[in-house]
């Protein structure tokens, strides 16, 4: 019996090992973007790295792996902030705010923030690093004074359309994959309006980071996932 019972044991422990030289073997495929995929990345700007108005912790870290992703895109979307003076967004615009408040605008909730990102300044530009040779649009939002703009296809108001879904669908665009700042806010915005306007959707999570104010940050992944918005590594992305 102790025999028997050995070689059974041998012969599972031999299964097993095969099992998982196949599950290496047969690892998933690494994504590879086509003339069908576009990159979308999202407000890597001065104002919300350190040193900015808006930081985000670790931001500038997305800039690296944003660039080497880079040279994997024919199709890179970039987007700025580019506030107004005065923004409505602003605490600094509402008597007796603070930054990170919340207030009723017309459209609806509104996250108040410091002074961040107003156009033309230093703290607007994008990131000195930031290489993207195959960018070719750059989308700003939240230069309308009273409305604010998170995702890169629609405004706040939910109303007022970029564009952008009109021009990667006359490009083509099957595919997008979204990276930048902030994950729980403009990346999320825009990777739900992605899926809404029908488009296949990839965030790269170590190419965003997050403000996560309130639990936003878990909040933004659970309805991303059921909305469909799949959420990968930049390591599950063929680089070229």
């Amino acid at each position: 019996m102790h025999d028997t019972h050995r070689r059974s044991l041998l012969k599972s422990t031999a299964a097993l090992g095969l099992l998982g030289a196949a599950g290496t073997l047969f690892a998933a495929p690494k994504l590879k973007p086509n003339g069908k995929s576009a990159l979308i990345v999202i407000d890597v700007q001065n104002c919300f790295v350190d040193g900015g108005t808006l930081p985000v912790k670790g931001g500038a870290e997305v800039v690296p792996v944003i660039n080497k992703l880079a040279d994997s895109f024919e199709n890179i979307v970039v987007t700025q902030d580019w506030h107004t003076q005065g923004h409505a967004s602003f605490a600094s615009a509402h008597a007796g705010q603070k930054p990170f408040s919340s207030i009723k605008l017309s459209y609806g909730n509104q996250v108040l923030w410091p002074d961040h990102c107003v156009q033309g300044t230093d703290d607007a530009a994008l990131h000195k690093d930031l290489k993207l040779p195959t960018a070719q649009v750059i989308i700003r939002k939240g230069f309308h004074k009273g409305v604010d703009s998170y995702s890169a296809f629609e405004e706040a108001d939910r109303k007022t359309a970029t564009g952008l879904g009109g021009y990667l669908k006359q490009r083509g665009i099957k595919t997008v994959y979204v990276a930048g700042l902030a994950t729980d806010f403009c990346v999320a915005w825009t990777a739900l309006d992605a899926r809404k306007a029908g488009f296949e959707v990839y965030v790269i999570e170590d190419a965003t980071r997050a403000i996560d104010l309130n639990g936003s940050l878990a909040a933004a992944w659970k309805q991303m996932t059921a909305k469909g918005v799949k959420r990968i590594q930049s390591a599950d992305i063929q680089t070229a």
